[in-house]
């Protein structure tokens, strides 16, 4: 099995997964980030030897976690609603970026990131606006009289900045990784690496999330 058999196979798995302890919320939630949380942490003590790498992408760790915790709180509410859509959001701008720099090799985009291209880039973008419609099609399934209306156009322009935020966190991993020589922040999943490898650019999205809800510039 190679390894792009293997990150399908894993997030047919993960994806559904994390879903339902997101759906399910409460206890389940709880259970579910805490897990994270020791085996981030595990990942966290056996990789990485700089006392502030792992001192910041701790913090970051616990932040998204509680974001992730507080917006998921009021099922079928305004939070839930922005913190299933920024999942969804992440999933298709990481989809986008992986799709479009394979099959348009263009120039490549930094040297902390080898992997990282231009097209990528772009079709973060495309597949992030996709995830607007993806949401609505959902909410407009379940939900009768849904909270957002995330056809509004703010929600287009969020789009673009909270992939790109994405886009930001993964290169930031990969910087401290650099730092370390190390390739991979852990092997637990499958044709992805660790923990940190598969959720990095939704911990910082989910964050700016949080604070935008909190100061309630969204919805």
């Amino acid at each position: 099995m190679n390894n792009l058999q293997k990150r399908i196979l894993t997030s047919i798995i993960i994806l559904p997964l994390s879903f339902f302890f997101i759906i399910k919320g409460g206890y389940f939630l709880l259970f579910f980030l805490m897990s994270v949380f020791f085996v981030a942490n595990y990942e966290l003590f056996s990789v990485f030897n700089k006392i502030t790498t792992i001192l910041f992408l701790d913090l970051v760790l616990i932040l998204s976690l509680f974001s992730i915790y507080y917006l998921a709180q009021h099922q079928s509410g305004v939070s839930f609603y922005l913190l299933l859509w920024v999942v969804i959001l992440c999933i298709c701008s990481d989809i986008g970026g992986y799709v479009f720099g394979k099959i348009f090799k263009w120039k490549k985009l930094t040297k902390i990131s080898p992997k990282k291209t231009l097209s990528g880039v772009f079709g973060s973008f495309i597949f992030s606006l996709l995830s607007i419609f993806i949401i609505t099609a959902i909410l407009t399934r379940y939900d009768t009289t849904p909270l957002i209306n995330f056809l509004e156009a703010k929600f287009f322009f969020l789009a673009i900045i909270f992939s790109l935020i994405a886009q930001a966190g993964d290169i930031t991993i990969s910087y401290f990784k650099r730092l370390e020589k190390i390739k991979d922040s852990g092997k637990i999943l499958p044709g992805h690496g660790g923990i940190f490898d598969r959720i990095d650019g939704l911990m910082f999205v989910v964050i700016i999330t949080f604070v935008l809800y909190k100061f309630h510039i969204i919805p």
